[in-house]
């Protein structure tokens, strides 16, 4: 079989050694493309816009937390994402899982392992660390808001994106190319679909699932 795959990692240089070794072994043919930050992955979806797989690295420029997962899935949702990631908790795995990734592979994973989960999502099944037991679940308010995030179109997530940033209206709509009553209408629905009532409570709801990250301006390590 083989297969294209778009690649973000946070550090602009080649994928870890692991997993180039796994993608040349498992997919000779394939096609591996490279983003070194977010707008580049956009761009590069703009470009080729038949990918088989992303490989998403949840610190990579330009992406807070699970923002880049959550737009990807919303806005190209028939291209199975699968998170790579040195931070190995069950928490951040199960919500990986929870906003829409195909699977979950360590940084620190053998290049066998890697090939056994790429191979297992390109059949359309899910993959997960076997040594991680995801069966607790999130609590009932965890996972009503991840639920309720999930309800953002790719422009509402791009919104809450900017506003974690300290973004003003005029500023998200010089960045997008949109008015600024779009934007204004962005996050009148997004305040609506989030329950509720300012921009600094959607940030603050929306950071509970990163522990405080997109309240605090700053990226978890990944």
């Amino acid at each position: 079989m083989s297969v294209q795959g778009a690649l973000q990692l946070a550090a602009q240089s080649g994928p870890p050694g692991a997993l180039r070794e796994a993608l040349s072994r498992q997919f000779p043919e394939a096609e591996l493309f490279e983003a070194g930050g977010f707008e580049d992955l956009q761009a590069l979806l703009e470009r080729e816009s038949d990918l088989d797989l992303i490989l998403l690295d949840l610190t990579m420029p330009g992406v807070r937390g699970f923002s880049g997962l959550m737009y990807l899935r919303a806005q190209y949702p028939g291209i199975p994402v699968v998170v790579v990631s040195a931070n190995e908790e069950a928490g951040v795995i199960r919500n990986c899982m929870e906003f829409g990734a195909s699977g979950f592979i360590p940084k620190t994973s053998a290049a066998e392992t890697m090939r056994e989960a790429i191979a297992a999502v390109l059949e359309g099944r899910t993959w997960t660390p076997r040594d991680v037991d995801l069966s607790g679940g999130s609590d009932k308010e965890t996972q009503a808001l991840v639920a309720r995030l999930a309800t953002l179109t790719p422009q509402q997530v791009r919104v809450l994106m900017m506003l974690s940033e300290g973004l003003l209206n005029k500023q998200i709509a010089y960045e997008l190319g949109v008015s600024e009553a779009t934007v204004k209408a962005h996050v009148s629905a997004i305040l609506q679909k989030l329950g509720v009532e300012s921009r600094t409570q959607a940030v603050i709801a929306a950071s509970k699932i990163e522990g405080g990250t997109w309240a605090q301006g700053s990226q978890p390590a990944g």
